[in-house]
């Protein structure tokens, strides 16, 4: 007979988990709210207003997936005390329980750290602006690093992932890009990656092979969306056009498409502030500047956002600079290798794989220090 990896104690702990999620989770809860949306959805005249449908779906598709994740938990349960049952009537059934536990377990834990992404703002598309800091090419090329990483993740976790502004840098890589990340708690994972990251590494452009330090700025904010009123006074906003780079075509190089919006105005802290959002995806002008809008209104939500936040250490993250000191992160190629997170002290030395975009544990660890 195969061997149980599990002891019973640990299996009895599990399965008390998987009830507890049904009490964290409000299952009953959110098994009457989806009642309540789908009568809603099936009244007469319910497509009249597109929008308010729409939004009502999105609510109905959100609670239908915390119901169907806790549904397909508990049927796992049912089947690992169907084979306790087996086995103790003397069937060796060890394998399957040993793998239904196992991806209980996977399931349990991954359920377990959504359920810490109860924010208003985490279940948003996220808004990922990477900037370089001073150091030339070599924060640069740092900068188009940090930007291949996270596309990687994005495409790895089934994120939808759309470059809105990418300036290239004048010998390698970037002086600024803007990500538009679409998908289910984009903002709640990406929240964890707002801060400077520093980089330790033999400089490639450095033809003494010298040791270089570089820093660059990552900037997280929750996309708004029809939930979210955003009103800006259009006199305090500057639009100003310029030829876009990259593709889309012809009319792109040849025509102003590119749009940047500026806008100068007083927070509600009183304190004035100047907000700059560009897009250059679009091939026409007008979608450019749609882009652009939504991107700096999404911005000004987030710095009212913050105002609003009690913890310090949340406010203090928008105003780091890129130096010494107030790095998040720390990415070391040389003299050995290690990435490490200052705030939670989780590290690894596999730089290669974190650089491919594997910063679950980075972000979990995160997201697990400030549960």
């Amino acid at each position: 007979m195969a061997e149980l990896n599990y002891t019973s104690d640990q299996i009895n702990e599990l399965l008390q988990r998987v009830d507890a999620l049904r009490r964290y989770l409000d299952y009953d809860g959110r098994k009457e709210r989806i009642g309540e949306l789908e009568y809603k959805a099936q009244q007469p005249g319910f497509w009249d207003d597109a929008d308010q449908a729409q939004k009502l779906m999105q609510d109905l598709n959100h609670e239908k997936s915390w119901v169907q994740q806790w549904d397909e938990i508990d049927e796992k349960r049912q089947n690992i005390l169907l084979f306790q049952e087996i086995l103790a009537e003397g069937d060796d059934v060890t394998d399957d329980l040993n793998s239904e536990i196992t991806s209980l377990k996977e399931q349990v834990e991954d359920l377990e750290f959504k359920n810490m992404l109860d924010e208003a703002d985490d279940r948003r598309d996220a808004l990922l602006t990477i900037n370089p800091g001073a150091g030339g090419t070599e924060s640069q090329d740092w900068a188009e690093m940090l930007y291949r990483m996270y596309v990687r993740w994005a495409d790895d976790n089934d994120f939808d992932a759309t470059v809105l502004e990418y300036q290239p840098g004048d010998v390698a890589g970037i002086k600024s890009a803007t990500i538009e990340v679409k998908g289910s708690f984009a903002y709640g994972y990406l929240k964890a990656e707002n801060g400077v990251h520093r980089l330790v590494r033999i400089s490639p452009f450095d033809s003494n092979a010298r040791r270089h330090t570089s820093f660059c700025s990552v900037f997280v904010t929750p996309l708004v969306d029809d939930e979210i009123e955003v009103d800006l006074n259009q006199d305090d906003i500057e639009m100003q056009r310029f030829h876009a780079g990259g593709k889309g075509g012809q009319n792109v190089n040849k025509v102003e498409t590119g749009v940047r919006l500026i806008w100068t105005g007083t927070l509600s802290n009183g304190k004035e502030e100047r907000v700059v959002a560009e897009c250059q995806q679009e091939r026409s002008q007008l979608q450019n500047r749609e882009k652009a809008m939504v991107m700096l209104k999404s911005r000004v939500y987030d710095l009212e956002k913050k105002i609003k936040e009690e913890e310090k250490d949340k406010i203090e993250s928008s105003k780091m600079k890129n130096e010494w000191g107030s790095q998040i992160r720390s990415y070391v190629f040389h003299p050995y290798n290690m990435v490490k997170d200052h705030r939670t002290g989780h590290e690894t030395s596999n730089v290669e794989s974190v650089m491919d975009g594997d910063i679950d544990p980075f972000i979990k660890a995160y997201l697990m220090s400030n549960a």
